[in-house]
């Protein structure tokens, strides 16, 4: 009798999982987003109008598979819009894409320390987000004001939540070594780690306009140079041509044809 009320329960979890019926829905996205999307995500706006619909229903598809919540804030709607925007960016030249590897992200009102402290007393208070290991595995902190600044400056060649996302892309292989197995195939890894240590030499010799952080090892300069590539693909694509061809490759996209 207890072997067939424990089949049973096998049975129905299986049933309920396969069915989809224990998925968050996905919600319609919402008309009110799109100029809020074309006022701040640069990026959305350069998209053909058929691309911008794509982009929608990757942002809602994102949102209703990770929570965000707010830390000693009230989350508004351009928060959401903005971190789905920075999670889809990235990955928009794949027809299909899951951040298996994050279920929650915090958004606190300001930069953070090492311990996750963002009171104004605190000192250091200079990361503007962080993918989490440990016991914050599959969870990402976000500094609100460095993910609003990284859509308003458009011409920083800096953005944080797509700085973290391409983190989180580069971890599914299970190491975060600015080798991101899952988008290059393997005859560019050879290339691909060349021309990164010729770059990042070049930017701790101070002969490169690479943001100085993407020195600090591979993969920091992966996330570096993939902010640079969506936030100034034509600069990039001028300036450093085969980094260029080569995140060309990675991201199966080329935000350089992208025309307002």
């Amino acid at each position: 009798m207890i072997y067939t009320i424990i089949f049973g329960l096998i049975l129905a979890l299986a049933v309920y999982y396969f069915s989809g019926i224990g998925k968050k829905k996905v919600k319609p996205f919402p008309n009110h987003w799109h100029p809020l999307l074309m006022d701040h995500v640069l990026f959305y706006r350069k998209l053909p109008k058929s691309e911008q619909a794509v982009f929608q229903q990757r942002m809602m598809q994102f949102l209703s598979e990770v929570s965000i919540d707010g830390v000693q804030l009230e989350l508004q709607e351009l928060d959401k819009i903005l971190i789905a925007a920075s999670a889809v960016i990235p990955v928009f030249g794949f027809e299909e894409w899951h951040y298996t590897n994050l279920s929650g992200i915090l958004l606190y009102p300001d930069h953070f320390n090492e311990d996750l402290e963002f009171d104004s007393k605190r000192q250091l208070r200079n990361i503007g987000g962080l993918v989490g290991n440990g016991r914050f595995e599959k969870q990402m902190i976000l500094s609100k004001k460095a993910l609003h600044h990284g859509f308003k400056n458009t011409t920083d060649k800096s953005n944080t939540g797509i700085h973290e996302f391409v983190h989180l892309i580069d971890k599914l292989d299970d190491s975060t070594d600015g080798i991101p197995e899952r988008l290059l195939e393997h005859q560019y890894t050879i290339p691909w780690l060349t021309l990164i240590h010729k770059e990042m030499e070049a930017i701790n010799d101070n002969h490169s306009d690479i943001r100085k952080y993407g020195g600090t090892n591979q993969a920091e300069f992966f996330a570096v140079a993939s902010e640079y590539f969506f936030e100034r693909p034509d600069l990039l694509k001028k300036k450093h041509p085969e980094l260029y061809k080569m995140l060309v490759e990675c991201f199966r996209q080329e935000p350089a044809l992208l025309k307002n």
